[in-house]
């Protein structure tokens, strides 16, 4: 048994790679295999923890706080992993090296945009006038864009590094464990997924932050 994991998916092809591309494959993995979807479904489903007391408690900083720490690290880490193959890098636009550069692209773009988000506002982050205007507490149009354009861009983003990784695990030749492995993670996070959207656990972001009050702006439009 083994012997069968740890041999190449393709028997005809030997399973033989230099360390500056298996160290650019784990880096690619932990970032866009692990840590990515780990941070999306945090920032999806525990917007509202367990046991809080919404609407009495609100602004649950935890999600945030994993999603955007998280998303660092991915960022850091992609970085890491494509200078761990840029001087070997070549001119061949296999699958893999097509995929992993329009992530790359794609992940400048979507920090970007999280950089350009706008300001908070609202009750808890009042502007140095006393106001509570803000383009996410007023929901301004480009708030709204933004919102759109960043969930839009992110799952995007999250399914093409999946198909990058499973393309490069291909030319590669990894072993069977690697693939047994990675289809059980994505697997057991699917399912987690299907298991908390029928939950309900998927919370409107800005009623997790200032409630589901209409005197809100946000909530207002959205009742318009």
């Amino acid at each position: 048994m083994w012997d069968w994991l740890i041999s190449p998916i393709d028997p005809d092809r030997a399973h033989a790679v230099g360390s500056a591309v298996a160290w650019h494959a784990r880096a690619m993995v932990l970032g866009w295999g692990i840590l990515a979807p780990l941070a999306i479904l945090i920032a999806r489903f525990f917007k509202i923890m367990p046991g809080q007391d919404w609407p009495r408690e609100l602004d649950n900083q935890v999600w945030w706080r994993s999603h955007w720490m998280g998303q660092t690290v991915v960022f850091g880490i992609s970085i890491l992993g494509l200078a761990f193959v840029l001087p070997i890098d070549t001119v061949d636009l296999s699958l893999h090296r097509i995929l992993g550069y329009v992530v790359l692209i794609g992940l400048v773009i979507q920090t970007g945009l999280g950089l350009l988000r706008g300001s908070k506002g609202g009750p808890t982050a009042l502007a140095p006038d006393g106001s509570p205007r803000g383009h996410h507490y007023d929901m301004t149009p480009w708030r709204r864009r933004f919102e759109v354009l960043h969930k839009s861009l992110g799952y995007a983003l999250l399914f093409t590094a999946i198909a990058a990784i499973l393309a490069g695990l291909w030319d590669a030749n990894g072993p069977r464990w690697m693939w047994i492995t990675l289809t059980f993670w994505w697997t057991a996070l699917t399912a987690l997924f299907i298991i908390f959207q029928n939950r309900g656990m998927a919370v409107d972001t800005y009623q997790a932050i200032w409630g589901d009050d209409p005197r809100h702006p946000g909530n207002a439009q959205s009742k318009g």
